[in-house]
C-alpha cells in the first residue's frame, strides 16, 4: 500500500486525455458528477499506464490556494 503526504483523495474516472507532444491533459469524472482535470508528462502517463475509463485516486497536494472575489 503506497502511503501519501496529501490528505485530499478522490476516487474520479477518466473521460478524456489529451495528449500533446510532452504533457498530456486528463480530464475526470468525479461520483458526484463534479469534474477535475490533471497535466502530466507522456512519460508519467505512460508508466502509470492510465487509459480512458479507467478508475483513479486524485490525489491533491496545493501549494496555492487562491480567492478572488466576485462583484
Amino acid at each position: 500500500m503506497m502511503k501519501y503526504g496529501a490528505r485530499n483523495q478522490l476516487k474520479g474516472t477518466v473521460k478524456e486525455i489529451q495528449r500533446g507532444t510532452v504533457m498530456c491533459h486528463i480530464k475526470l469524472s468525479l461520483p458526484s458528477g463534479e469534474s477535475m482535470s490533471s497535466v502530466m508528462t507522456l512519460e508519467s502517463l505512460d508508466d502509470l499506464g492510465i487509459r480512458e475509463g479507467d478508475s483513479v485516486k486524485i490525489v491533491v497536494k496545493a501549494v496555492n490556494v487562491l480567492l478572488a472575489k466576485e462583484g
